[in-house]
């Protein structure tokens, strides 16, 4: 034990430089997974496409279709049963496991995510990529960990910049990669971490862009900037975000509790209503299938009226919670834009009636409206704001997008809801029976956290604290300079502190220290 401690903060002093050449290899092979989940949904898309025009007014069509979703269904729950940390988005269960709360294995997740995600897109639910894609780019990152026979803290940094290589890959945003890997799924900021992660995120996204374009994701015409004069309207729509975020959260949970209330429904019966209530859709509305890339192109080019627009709203709504809450393997991340984009529509051509809104700017409230609505519901404004820019491809309304998303921000806080991924990860470990999902715990990890303006480390001694159980106090990092803490060192705001515990007790002493560094009480 002694030695493994003394090999783990001997390979911690050389973690910028390791962290490079790693990252860049997570990023490449993260990078092409993902790239490779890409296409295979684009071709799903096309496929269903191709099916649907197939059976249009078929009724043997119809019921053979029907017959390939029961399918596809099963296959799913097979998947599901047979490694059940694919359900869902993905991304609570990589922050689990960088947290030290969950366990993955990468040989099992790797192909039953992939395969699983495509059949769920390929059958129409209305989920998106972007949840696998962080999850295939963490257990990338986990994979080449384990083959290398890394500790666990390295591979936890491996995971966060396979995180960030997935989200680059998927969205063709690396800034997006790296913000979202630091702010959501590390939540701690230190040189190495950020140093990896760009270099996986950016690696990640040379890897798509040299074979899928330069293109980004969303194509708006954005002909003007916002005048100063319509301004207040940001304020009113922050708030409209921000309620309607604290919604969302509460419908997805509770998709999932209906779900569960009734004996007779286990992981496949539960696909079997999604994938149903998908061929319904497919017949009578297919436009809310799949990720709802195309509702986009049609809103932005003015082709959905005001009552178009809210009824594909509430259906969009209702079946990314029907297909949300059966835990299929999909993400709820692009689904949220595309609602965030409608309600940015829906408010956009109401003010053209009511308040006198130039039409030229429709758009304009489309964009940020899914800035706010993503900050709403995630709880990471950096995030939405320069997601949101890198997908389209314009930074002319970065204020614009900052006021909504800060204002959707405060409303979605005051109204005391818990950011969906944190509430997803409780909802695992209470499946778990809270029980620490973490195996081989004699090895050791190193944890670092920044002391907070106003926590309760501020100008108090080491001594002073009570510290978590099974925790040591390693280095402090204060001004670039690194000192061994003692009983007298007086703890300031901005240092940096490097804990080490038992891989076993990682998730409950990560969990204290983040009281300790950010809390005032």
């Amino acid at each position: 034990m002694k030695k493994d401690t003394t090999n783990t903060l001997k390979r911690v002093q050389r973690f910028p430089v390791i962290m490079i050449g790693e990252g860049l290899l997570v990023g490449l092979v993260g990078g092409l997974i993902v790239l490779l989940y890409r296409v295979a949904l684009t071709y799903a898309g096309k496929l269903l496409d191709a099916v649907l025009t197939y059976i249009h007014g078929n009724p043997l069509g119809i019921a053979a279709w029907f017959v390939v979703l029961m399918l596809f269904a099963w296959i799913v729950g097979k998947l599901v049963k047979y490694e059940p940390m694919i359900s869902g988005s993905g991304i609570p269960q990589v922050e689990g496991e960088v947290t030290g709360k969950l366990s993955q294995n990468w040989k099992r997740v790797l192909p039953a995510k992939f395969i699983g995600g495509f059949l769920c897109l390929f059958g129409g639910l209305s989920l998106g990529r972007e949840g696998p894609s962080i999850q295939l780019g963490a257990m990338c990152g986990q994979g080449i960990s384990r083959i290398f026979d890394r500790g666990k803290t390295e591979e936890r940094f491996l995971m966060t910049c396979g995180a960030s290589a997935g989200l680059s890959a998927a969205f063709h945003a690396p800034l997006a990669g790296v913000m979202f890997a630091i702010e959501e799924i590390h939540k701690g900021f230190s040189v190495s971490i950020l140093i990896s992660v760009m270099t996986a995120s950016v690696i990640s996204d040379y890897v798509s862009s040299h074979i899928l374009g330069l293109d980004p994701v969303f194509t708006f015409r954005l002909e003007h900037a916002l005048p100063q004069n319509y301004y207040w309207m940001l304020i009113l729509l922050g708030l409209i975000l921000g309620a309607l975020g604290v919604f969302y959260n509460w419908a997805m949970l509770k998709a999932q509790e209906l779900y569960k209330k009734p004996k007779w429904l286990n992981e496949t019966t539960r696909l079997m209503i999604a994938f149903f209530m998908a061929g319904v859709f497919g017949l009578l509305f297919p436009s809310v299938l799949g990720s709802g890339h195309e509702l986009i192109v049609s809103l932005t080019n003015g082709e959905m009226v005001l009552s178009l627009l809210l009824i594909t709203f509430v259906l969009k709504f209702v079946f990314s919670a029907i297909s949300f809450g059966s835990g299929a393997p999909g993400g709820i991340f692009f689904p949220l834009l595309i609602l965030g984009a409608l309600i940015g529509g829906i408010f956009a051509v109401t003010g053209v009636e009511l308040f006198g809104l130039d039409p030229i700017y429709i758009n304009n409230f489309v964009l940020l409206a899914m800035a706010g609505y993503f900050t709403a519901i995630v709880r990471a404004p950096i995030t939405g704001i320069i997601l949101l820019f890198e997908m389209s491809g314009s930074v002319s309304q970065m204020l614009s997008l900052a006021i909504v998303s800060v204002t959707a921000y405060i409303v979605a806080t005051l109204m005391k809801s818990e950011p969906i991924y944190e509430s997803l990860l409780d909802r695992i470990l209470q499946g778990q029976g809270k029980k620490q999902a973490v195996k081989g715990n004699r090895q050791k990890v190193l944890s670092t956290f920044v002391i907070m303006n106003g926590s309760v480390l501020e100008e108090r001694r080491v001594q002073e604290i009570t510290w978590p159980d099974n925790c040591l106090l390693v280095s402090l990092e204060r001004n670039g300079k690194e000192q061994i803490p003692k009983g007298k060192t007086v703890l300031m705001a901005g240092d940096i502190l490097t804990t080490m515990t038992d891989e076993r007790d990682a998730g409950y002493v990560h969990d204290k220290m983040e009281k300790l560094c950010y809390t005032s009480f």
